[in-house]
């Protein structure tokens, strides 16, 4: 496991044409005020846009939200725009092979979200 600035480590990454088989971003909170909602989800769609376009053909992208304000409402669209952004094969038109996203509450953090997709 890699612990490290998601934002900075991807850009490393993404330089280095480095690809994975599994990626998990786990980020800190984006946001802890609703005035800055519109950034965090801006900053959710570039690390998830930035981690798709490194995944392995049929990888697998494991993602955690823990954002108050961010709803899973939130953070499925993000996901999905990020996905049909990165031209792997999939987005709102065309969900991965182990179907859409899925966006669950994670037990007992009402504000903590986990996504799991494939390509």
């Amino acid at each position: 496991f890699i612990k490290e600035n998601v934002f900075d480590f991807l850009k490393d990454m993404e330089k280095r044409e480095e690809v994975f088989d599994v990626i998990i971003l786990d980020p800190p909170s984006f946001t802890k005020t609703k005035s800055s909602i519109n950034d965090a989800l801006r900053g959710y769609k570039e690390i998830h846009l930035r981690a798709l376009k490194m995944l392995n053909p049929g990888g697998v992208l494991v993602s955690f939200s823990c954002s108050h304000h961010i709803t899973g409402g939130d953070f499925r669209p993000v996901i999905l725009s990020a996905g049909g952004d990165s031209r792997r094969g999939w987005g709102p038109s065309a969900p991965p092979s182990g179907g859409n996203p899925r966006v669950t509450p994670v037990p007992k953090r009402s504000r903590r979200f986990c996504c799991l997709a494939s390509l």
